[in-house]
């Protein structure tokens, strides 16, 4: 394609959007909810996945006490506690305060508890961990130790779940990528039948200039531009209006035991450039695609 007609097909291009408004808008209105949709799931991937591996330096531990447990007996736990590198005693729980807690969190249902002879619940002892990589404490290891401990009756460490949560969190990108298989055979389908119809209204056009000696590539670059621009429209108000979303309903962080628990972030810039990328490339593969069938490429 010749530099100096590059105004010509970008004329040609904006004049048969300009024709076909209403497909293009239903064209673009669609694309833009499909990215919109995976731009949220990544969005809310990349939160939870950070969240997690930030706790992976930073983990809590509950040591649940045995009922009974004397003062002496207490006292060892707390200072084995306080000589573990980078361990805080965040809270001490009595059992009344963990029953208190308990009722506290169920509310109006509260009064299911008003029928137990005695308090179930254990005192227990809350310690964050705020250690650095290379200072970590292995907490398998550690909460051996403090079991074999008399008067501590089990004790669980936050690092237990969040393995759960990371086998979890393969199962959502696996169904991520498939969600993204799904949404991008959408919009090829979207843009191929809106190209389509573009062609279909010029189909008279499109022979006269053929007749008169037009080649392929001069008939069909005006359409692949039109793709394109239907890329590059959908890319710019998905990433605009998921930033939009983000800025409105966003999540204030929020601390739980002093730890970091929700620090809700927008999605880092290479991120928004390979959904503003992969809209315009599907345009301009959709509208390759649509010319197929009325052309030898």
């Amino acid at each position: 394609m010749k530099l100096r007609l590059a105004p010509y097909f970008i004329r040609q291009a904006i004049q048969n959007v300009r024709k076909n408004w209403l497909v293009h808008i239903v064209g673009v209105s669609t694309m833009v909810i499909s990215f919109l949709i995976f731009g949220a799931f990544l969005l809310l991937f990349y939160n939870v996945d950070s969240w997690i591996h930030g706790w992976g330096d930073s983990f809590s531990m509950s040591v649940y006490l045995k009922d009974g447990i004397d003062g002496t007996a207490r006292e060892k736990v707390l200072a084995l506690i306080r000589n573990i590198p980078g361990a805080h005693i965040e809270r001490t729980i009595t059992k009344k305060q963990a029953f208190l807690d308990l009722k506290r969190a169920l509310g109006r249902e509260a009064s299911v508890l008003d029928g137990l002879p005695r308090n179930p619940l254990p005192a227990s002892i809350e310690v964050v961990f705020r250690s650095s990589k290379g200072n970590k404490p292995d907490p398998g290891k550690l909460r051996k130790e403090l079991e074999t401990f008399a008067g501590v009756g089990e004790v669980q460490y936050s690092e237990e779940w969040l393995r759960r949560f990371e086998g979890l969190m393969r199962v959502f990108r696996l169904a991520g990528l498939i969600i993204g298989g799904l949404l991008g055979l959408g919009v090829l389908f979207i843009v191929t039948n809106t190209i389509k119809l573009t062609i279909y209204s010029r189909q008279e056009e499109i022979e006269i200039m053929k007749l008169v000696g037009a080649t392929d590539w001069f008939v069909k670059t005006p359409f692949l531009l039109e793709g394109s621009i239907q890329g590059v429209v959908s890319g710019f108000l998905s990433i605009l209006i998921l930033y939009s979303g983000y800025v409105i309903l966003s999540v204030k962080k929020a601390d739980i035991l002093g730890l970091a628990l929700l620090d809700f972030v927008f999605i880092p810039h290479s991120y928004t450039l390979t959904i503003f990328v992969v809209s315009v490339a599907l345009g301009l593969l959709g509208s390759f695609i649509a010319l197929g069938r009325f052309f030898r490429l």
